[in-house]
């Protein structure tokens, strides 16, 4: 049965204002500067530099501005007025999106790839027309890393369904060494064990190391990618500084031939740290980078444009259109201006807490004096909600006396000793990590005895715990640590 009634419910819904906070919170430094000329380009009513007359001027302004607004011409305005036009708005706009959805592009960067300086080679090689093709069939199967990771049957069988073209597999392997034969060397490998024979046949083999090595990958490969070192001195019946020879001729090697273009046209990523920390006569200083607060004013011309049209008598339609103009930008330049003092006020309120809460690792840097935060501890200090402590602790840097760090590194979970203390899981993950980095490479190690060594200095930890924070800090297991 179908009913009617009304209800009342009470909402929360975050004003634009809010919106436009909150996605200044989690804009770092580096990227506020863009954000902020991006407003500027998008309002004409907002500029850059001190302001030069106070805010009482402009809110006397835009209160005679309001009184006139009272008047019996004002009264009679008729918001029809602007919309006449027979063509409904929704055919004018496309929205795709919601109001509140970020934007989020891809940059485009256009440059030469490894695969167009191999035609390039290719175009240099004397070979016949249909080698050339097979060759450049070839290169475009090749992947990122410059391997071959398709059987050539298969490519076989895509030229024949695809071109019409007849061409056997083995045609296509005298293809493949055409290719292979091309710098870098390593390209077109089909496996990383043919990646390095590839490249170590183009050193000069009268080195006994060199030979060595070709032998120790032919023979020996599985073994060795395992560090079963015992295994293969047995089986070569070499010294051990025959094999550590061979060793460091195998890892001079490139395991990824199509990514060494990459190296001379990658770009470094500057950390551009958004707070700096101090430490001065035992006490913490923080302050604000520079870039975080940029001189903001609303422009002057609009302002005589409010004061022209309080003074003015007139009120036809164009002049009403272009006044509505004017108050909506000042009013979106006033509020850029305000979140952008807000946000300044927020990164500077959440630094100062967990400064304060960390005071004993950031007076000496001591990573083990390090202890226990979650956001929850600071939201409830700053009285702010957690995620706002998320969106500035997110991709934040700060800048300290020991480093630069992400904000968030600080934050770490609590872990109860044996005499029932409270630690920071970032204090046992140092310890760990002191502990592999001054272990005997020869015989690294193992998870169980981590665990035993964190027992003794008093962490009752598993060790299946050990594993998962040495995974974290990307360290290997025992076995591939291992070195001769």
């Amino acid at each position: 049965m179908l009913k009617q009634s009304l209800k009342q419910k009470l909402y929360q819904k975050l004003s634009p204002q809010q919106i436009q906070l909150m996605k200044l919170l989690q804009v770092p430094t580096i990227e506020l500067e863009q954000r902020v000329k991006e407003e500027m380009e998008s309002n004409p009513a907002l500029e850059e530099g001190l302001e030069e007359s106070n805010s009482e001027e402009l809110n006397e302004r835009e209160e005679e501005w309001e009184k006139e607004e009272k008047s019996e011409a004002q009264e009679e305005f008729d918001f029809s007025d602007y919309m006449d036009d027979d063509t409904p708005s929704y055919k004018l706009s496309v929205r795709n999106k919601g109001a509140d959805d970020e934007e989020r592009s891809m940059p485009f960067v256009s440059g030469s790839t490894f695969r167009d300086a191999l035609m390039r080679q290719l175009s240099l090689r004397s070979i016949s027309e249909r080698e050339e093709m097979l060759a450049k069939t070839i290169i475009g199967n090749l992947d990122d890393d410059g391997y071959l990771r398709r059987d050539v049957e298969n490519i076989s069988d895509d030229l024949a369904f695809s071109q019409n073209i007849d061409a056997s597999p083995e045609e296509l392997l005298a293809a493949l060494r055409v290719v292979q034969g091309l710098d870098p060397s390593g390209v077109g490998a089909r496996s990383l064990k043919e990646c390095i024979l590839l490249q170590l046949e183009r050193k000069d083999q009268s080195y006994p190391s060199v030979r060595l090595a070709i032998e120790l990958v032919e023979e020996h490969f599985d073994a060795f990618t395992k560090k079963h070192y015992d295994r293969i001195l047995k089986r070569m019946q070499i010294s051990n500084e025959d094999l550590k020879e061979a060793i460091s001729e195998i890892i001079k090697l490139n395991p990824k031939p199509g990514n060494s273009s990459l190296d001379t046209t990658k770009i470094n990523d500057h950390v551009v740290p958004d707070f700096l920390l101090t430490v001065e006569d035992d006490e913490i200083r923080v302050a604000l980078n520079g870039r975080n607060a940029p001189d903001l004013r609303i422009s002057e011309s609009y302002k005589q444009m409010i004061k022209g049209y309080a003074a003015s008598k007139q009120t036809d339609k164009k002049q009403k259109e272009a006044i509505l103009f004017v108050k909506q930008k000042i009013d979106s330049a006033k509020w850029f201006i305000d979140a952008i003092k807000q946000r300044q006020q927020t990164l500077l309120l959440t630094m100062n807490a967990i400064a304060d809460f960390q005071e004993a690792y950031f007076l000496t840097g001591d990573e083990t004096k390090l202890k226990p935060m979650i956001l929850k501890d600071i939201a409830e200090i700053v009285k702010l909600d957690i995620s706002t402590i998320s969106r500035v602790a997110n991709s934040k840097y700060v800048q300290t006396p020991y480093g630069t760090f992400l904000l968030k590194s600080f934050f770490s979970e609590s872990l109860s000793t044996e005499s029932g203390e409270e630690v920071s899981t970032r204090e046992v993950k140092k310890i760990l990590q002191d502990a592999i980095d001054a272990e005997e490479k020869r015989k690294p190690l193992t998870d169980e005895r981590l665990a035993k060594l964190l027992k003794e200095k008093g962490y009752s930890i598993a060790r299946r715990t050990v594993a998962k924070y040495r995974e974290q800090l990307n360290i290997p297991v025992a076995r591939l640590r291992k070195q001769l």
